[in-house]
């Protein structure tokens, strides 16, 4: 299986498994029949109204309910069309069949992709007709479509799914006392970059990638004086961090 390395913003690399064809398929089939059920049952349902209504046999308010109806299904069925779109952006590099396949989106450069990524990505589909997606990303070194290069992102294989305490903010007791003050300056974008390194470091066995990222963080806010090893410092910033933002 291919390897992608990737440099977080605090430039220390972290390794992760691409997502090859076969679960990229799988996903995207998974996604059609989303689509699919979904159109289908909109349609089912505005067809059954349109019907019902030729009942009435007032044939210029059939008319006008026809098109009031045709203009609703089209506004209906626009979620379809902008699926992946809507999921990526709203479900953080995800679609429902990503999900199931435990795959995501994620920026090559480290940074958390944004909109104009996935908007990039939903574009490009046009050009990755299924062939040559399937062909792009077999044969591409980092196993990107088109799409994924232009915006410059990939799919990752994840590896097991997180419960909330797991993400980086989740609410602390409220007698929990923030250790290190520094981390009013700190932004989610760090802060995700802790928890990937942390979850990184223990699952590889690398702890010399906490060590790097220890310096950094403490050169960068000015922390001296800690008393803990990497990983409890690093775990603590995160604690910190999570229970300020929600107590400010």
């Amino acid at each position: 299986m291919e390897t992608i390395k990737i440099n977080t913003t605090q430039n220390v690399a972290l390794s992760y498994e691409a997502a090859g064809v076969g679960p990229r398929v799988l996903a995207a089939l998974l996604d059609g029949v989303f689509v699919f059920a979904y159109t289908c049952i909109i349609v089912v349902i505005f067809s059954y109204a349109i019907s019902r209504n030729r009942y009435s046999y007032d044939y210029q308010g059939d008319e006008s309910f026809d098109q009031v109806m045709i203009g609703l299904l089209i506004l209906f069925l626009l979620p379809a069309s902008f699926y992946h779109l809507w999921c990526e952006t709203f479900l953080n590099g995800q679609s429902f069949g990503k999900k199931i396949m435990k795959i995501k989106v994620v920026k090559l450069n480290g940074t958390q992709p944004n909109f104009g990524s996935y908007l990039v990505r939903s574009v490009f589909r046009i050009v990755d007709r299924p062939m040559i997606a399937l062909i792009t990303v077999a044969v591409s070194s980092k196993s990107q479509r088109f799409g994924d290069m232009v915006a410059g992102t990939t799919v990752i294989q994840l590896n097991r799914s997180y419960s909330i305490k797991e993400t980086i903010l989740h609410q602390q007791k409220p007698e929990y006392k923030i250790v290190y003050q520094q981390v009013a300056m700190m932004s989610d974008k760090d802060a995700n970059t802790i928890k990937e390194v942390i979850d990184f470091a223990r699952s590889q066995n690398q702890p010399e990638h906490l060590r790097l990222l220890g310096d950094k963080i403490r050169s960068k806010y000015g922390i001296s004086n800690v008393q803990q090893n990497d990983h409890d410092f690093l775990q603590t910033l995160l604690l910190d961090y999570s229970h300020y933002q929600f107590e400010k």
